[in-house]
C-alpha cells in the first residue's frame, strides 16, 4: 500500500530526515512513536503528500508520486488519501454533514451523491442524529468523529494521523482508538498515526519507533 525509499528532508542547515526507509501493508495501522523533534511529523506530511521530500521516492498503491506535478498530486491526495489532525479544523460555518462533503465536493461528486454518502459515514460513526449540527454545538469527541468522517468520504487508500487523539480527554481517546480498530477490521482501512498515546500505540499492528530522523525500532 504504502513504500517509502531513503526519505530526505532538510530545512535550511537543519537535516530532518536522514533517509527514512518504511512499507506499509493494505489493512496495517502503524504507529509512529519517537520523542519531539524526531521527525515523526515531517514524515507523515512527506507521505500524505503535503510536503515533498528532497529526495528519496515514495508510492502509494504501486505509483510513484514524485513523477507528480502539483496539480495531479493534489487530485491524487484529494481522491486516495485521508487525513485526521490533533485538531479537528472543521468549518465552522457549516454543520456536520457539509463539513464531511467537501473533499467529495472538491472531488467533482454530486451534491446528492455526496451528501448520501456522507450520511451513511456519519451514521456509521453515530453521528447519524448531529447532520445538521454545527462544531459548536457538538462535543470534542463529536468534533473528531466528524473529522474521521470527512477523512474517509472518498473512499481513500490511506488514512494519515496526526496526534489524533491529542486533544481528547481519556474517554473520547479510547472510544477515538477503538473506532480505528473497528474500520480496519470492517472495511480493511489502513492507517499511519503519529501519536504520543501509549493506549493507541499498543492497539496498533505495528509501533516504528523514530529518533534523530530515522526510524531505528
Amino acid at each position: 500500500m504504502l513504500k517509502a525509499q531513503s526519505i530526505h528532508k532538510s530545512y535550511g542547515q537543519l537535516q530532518i530526515l536522514k533517509g527514512v526507509n518504511l512499507e506499509v501493508e493494505k489493512g496495517e495501522i502503524v504507529t509512529i512513536v519517537g520523542a519531539s523533534g524526531a521527525g515523526k511529523s515531517s514524515l507523515l506530511n512527506i507521505l500524505g503528500t503535503l510536503d515533498r521530500p528532497d529526495s528519496g521516492r515514495l508510492f502509494i498503491n504501486n505509483q510513484e508520486l514524485n513523477q507528480l506535478n502539483n496539480k495531479n498530486l493534489s487530485a491524487f491526495r484529494n481522491l486516495k488519501i485521508g487525513f485526521i489532525f490533533q485538531f479537528h479544523h472543521l468549518l465552522s460555518e457549516f454543520d456536520a454533514l457539509e463539513n464531511v462533503c467537501i473533499p467529495a465536493f472538491i472531488a467533482g461528486t454530486s451534491r446528492s451523491e455526496a451528501e448520501k454518502h456522507a450520511t451513511e459515514v456519519l451514521e456509521l460513526l453515530g453521528l447519524g442524529h448531529r447532520l445538521r449540527h454545527k462544531p459548536n454545538e457538538l462535543s470534542g469527541g463529536e468534533q473528531q468523529r466528524v473529522a474521521v468522517a470527512r477523512a474517509l468520504i472518498n473512499r481513500p487508500a490511506l488514512i494519515f494521523a496526526d496526534e489524533p487523539s491529542g486533544n481528547l480527554d481519556s474517554t473520547n481517546a479510547r472510544e477515538l482508538h477503538e473506532l480505528f480498530i473497528r474500520l480496519r477490521n470492517e472495511f480493511n482501512q489502513t492507517f499511519v498515526i503519529v501519536t504520543h498515546n501509549e493506549h493507541l500505540a499498543e492497539l496498533s499492528d505495528r509501533q516504528l519507533l523514530m529518533k534523530d530522523g530515522l526510524i531505528i525500532q
